[in-house]
């Protein structure tokens, strides 16, 4: 076995950040619990001092994930410290479609993707890391 992962081996060394930036799509297509639970976690990769200043953050919501940018469930006060350190709120079109809801019914913030599997491919492709809590 590798020193570096032995069982209760004080070798361990923490992944470091050398890039000037980092980008991670975070993936909601769930409500309830959920919902508040990927907003603590990217308030938390948000605080990690390896990242500080080097993260780009997109939060791609489709499904019933889109629970958490309708202006009528009051999420806002929640997601605007997050919105204030620059993380970008995507919804997937097909949901607004399948469900028959505009645009205007969600936060003035919130950005558009035609799918969000369509999302999820492209940014993968493109290097960034792929979170879904």
């Amino acid at each position: 076995m590798d020193s570096l992962h032995e069982t209760g081996s004080s070798t361990f060394t923490p992944a470091a950040a050398p890039l000037q930036q980092y980008h991670a799509l975070y993936v909601i297509n769930e409500s309830g619990p959920k919902i508040k639970s990927i907003i603590g976690n990217i308030t938390n990769v948000l605080k990690d001092p390896r990242l500080k200043g080097k993260l780009f953050i997109e939060l791609l919501a489709f499904g019933d994930g889109i629970e958490m940018l309708l202006k009528a469930n009051n999420y806002e006060a929640l997601l605007q410290p997050l919105l204030d350190k620059g993380v970008v709120f995507v919804q997937c079109i097909n949901t607004l479609t399948g469900r028959g809801i505009s645009q205007e019914e969600l936060y003035p913030f919130v950005q558009y993707v035609p799918s969000a599997n369509g999302e999820i491919i492209l940014r993968q492709y493109e290097g960034w890391a792929i979170v879904k809590p």
